[in-house]
């Protein structure tokens, strides 16, 4: 029904071949940054940030008892990994052979979530370096440990290759996943939807949609998200808005980009009243979605030279004393000159 929605009747199957060359390592480098030292001994209330830099100090200084002490020790108390927390490692070391001690000092992390959620922030830390391949070592090393790898697990993954539009690598993490009976989760699933749906390759998003109905995952608001962001850049906007109408309906929230996917096609097709009626439509049930409507909105305004309309929508922002930035303000201030 959905991909039914979002492409009038395509059909077809994707073909998705595992490939041994994802475990296959690339050796690249990882290296050190200066950051200030905070000293011993524990603050009676530590938080995450104070245990970042801690384990910074520790992994720096290439302290691997410190690092699984502090590693552990932060969990009990509760300041779980950051995005933050393997900042030490970057791009610009020769010394490779941190990451296979840092391995085996998370593997011998005390057994479950801080074990876990320690594996999956060194995996995260590694995809936002591009490090794609020493990740996927990484999930080698959880796989064979049996250290509690889940398709949550996989998201930074699938997330960079998609970003990177290297889909048939995605898809090939996708089968790894399924070739170690770790069924792929709507999520994993909506990365690769929304990366079709940016591209403009309806078919294959329509069967990535097609793949979740089949394998009973509940579309969340991301995968229509991305149904409604690959109708609207198709210039089917009417589907988009069936999709939004549809998400009223099943009390699904809708995402601020969700409704920025409707606004911006409207105005790619010239139909800049029915942009306002739409922006008009929805206000009131959200003052922050509000005040990026109506200013997104004014922004493409103003670009495409749609004075009254702009000035309009500028109004109902000064109405309804919704936040209005510098330049927006400075643009209303003009138009009502």
């Amino acid at each position: 029904m959905l991909a039914r929605i979002l492409l009038c009747k395509i059909h077809g199957k994707m073909k998705i071949s595992a490939s041994p060359s994802l475990l296959c390592i690339t050796p690249h480098s990882l290296c050190t940054r200066t950051t200030q030292k905070v000293q011993d001994p524990y603050p009676d209330q530590p938080n995450s940030a104070y245990y970042d830099d801690l384990i910074a100090d520790a992994g720096r200084a290439r302290d691997f008892n410190k690092l699984q002490y502090l590693l552990n020790k932060r969990n009990k108390d509760g300041c779980f990994n950051t995005s933050s927390t393997f900042n030490f490692i970057t791009n610009y070391d020769n010394d490779l052979s941190i990451l296979d001690t840092l391995t085996e000092t998370i593997s011998n992390l005390d057994k479950g979530f801080a074990r876990k959620n320690a594996f999956d922030a060194l995996i995260a830390r590694l995809c936002k370096l591009n490090q794609i391949q020493i990740s996927l070592r990484v999930i080698k090393v959880m796989i064979h440990g049996n250290h509690g790898i889940n398709a949550c697990t996989f998201h930074p993954i699938l997330s960079a290759l998609t970003r990177k539009k290297e889909m048939e690598e995605a898809l090939r993490v996708l089968a790894l996943m399924r070739e170690i009976r770790i069924p792929p989760d709507v999520s994993s699933y909506n990365y690769l939807l929304t990366a079709y749906c940016v591209k403009g390759d309806l078919s294959a998003a329509a069967g990535i949609l097609t793949t979740i109905q089949e394998e009973k995952l509940e579309a969340d608001s991301r995968t229509y998200d991305a149904m409604v962001l690959g109708a609207c850049k198709a210039g089917r906007v009417e589907g988009g808005l069936a999709l939004l109408r549809r998400m009223e309906e099943e009390g699904m929230p809708a995402l601020y980009s969700t409704h920025a996917h409707v606004i911006n096609g409207l105005v790619k097709l010239g139909y800049f009243a029915q942009a306002v009626k739409f922006v008009l439509s929805v206000a009131e049930r959200d003052k922050a979605l509000d005040a990026q409507n109506f200013g997104h909105l004014g922004r493409f305004l103003m670009k495409r030279r749609r004075f009254e309309e702009a000035k309009l929508v500028f109004g109902e922002m000064d109405k309804r004393g919704l936040v209005m930035g510098s330049k927006l303000r400075e643009d209303y201030l003009c138009l009502i000159q």
